[in-house]
């Protein structure tokens, strides 16, 4: 059994790509309504199925657990699901941004617990309808030592649902790939309420995208991350803004549906590290407290 705890767009994502009777949704703690969860699934072709999620019984032990959370509330929801699940079973991370992975790796520290990071596209565009809206890839990786002899099994176990799955020993490698790509997408689209195609050549993204990439490249630097060059990491930025030129940034639609965007573990991260290292992010950080602003009703 494989227990999935978060039932967003990424936890149904998982759910309907997996075998129906091996996958189950984690009750959150108080939870009483445990009737299967309906959803409609649209597939990447176009094609549509319906899907029926089961949630986990107290009976049940799951064999993997996979976390789809929000990064701001992966802590709590770790401490929900250490309280019963064994300590022997693997864990997976799939947050956005960086900063929450290492909180739960150092917290604890004696399971095995592994990252994610992907290039699946799903949204969630009404409660009960999940679209597949673009193929791509997943790689994991250890973040905490027992996790090491487990990666192998976790990436065979995951296999099965289709999709392109890839172990990865340096993950936090690959999570600063995609923190570079967040950074530099996700506020613009957020700000500017536009697909990520269109931000390209907005003056908000043009006054600024040269001094981001520098300030993230310094932290990279930095940290042993380099060597990063600003010119390169636009170049990222920007092809995978064209090559995802129609799709709305999980930002944009945080923002747009009135929940809490993960801005403090993407951009705000790297101001919080920027601090500690003693380096100037004043893009980063005009950018994290605007999106702040706009989350929280007070954008003018």
């Amino acid at each position: 059994m494989i227990a999935i705890l978060g039932a967003g767009a990424m936890g149904r994502l998982w759910a309907a790509s997996l075998p129906a009777h091996e996958t189950a949704f984690v009750p959150r703690p108080g939870q009483t309504n445990t009737a299967p969860v309906h959803f409609h699934f649209q597939e990447v072709d176009g094609q549509s199925r319906q899907v029926t999620a089961s949630w986990l019984n107290a009976a049940d032990t799951p064999a993997l657990a996979l976390v789809t959370t929000k990064a701001g509330d992966t802590l709590d929801a770790m401490e929900h699901l250490t309280n019963w699940l064994p300590a022997s079973t693997p864990i997976v991370l799939f947050q956005n941004g960086l900063g929450s992975q290492q909180a739960v790796a150092e917290r604890w520290a004696d399971r095995p617990v592994l990252a994610a990071t992907t290039t699946e596209g799903a949204n969630r565009p009404t409660p009960d309808q999940v679209v597949h809206a673009g193929a791509g890839e997943t790689w994991i990786g250890p973040l905490t030592d027992s996790a090491d002899q487990k990666l192998y099994a976790v990436v065979a176990r995951l296999s099965v649902s289709g999709l392109s799955i890839r172990p990865e020993q340096d993950i936090l490698g690959r999570l600063w790939k995609k923190l570079v790509i967040n950074a530099g997408i996700n506020p613009f689209t957020a700000l500017l309420d536009c697909p990520n195609g269109d931000m390209l050549s907005t003056d908000l993204y043009l006054s600024h995208i040269e001094s981001l990439c520098t300030e993230i490249a310094n932290l990279m630097n930095a940290v042993g991350r380099g060597p990063a060059d600003p010119e390169k990491l636009r170049e990222n930025i920007e092809a995978v803004a064209r090559s995802t030129a129609r799709n709305t940034s999980s930002m944009r639609s945080d923002v747009l549906s009135g929940k809490q965007t993960e801005i403090d573990y993407i951009n705000g991260y790297l101001v919080r590290l920027g601090q500690s290292l003693g380096i100037a992010t004043p893009v980063n950080q005009m950018l994290t407290e605007q999106v702040q602003q706009l989350s929280s009703g007070e954008q003018e």
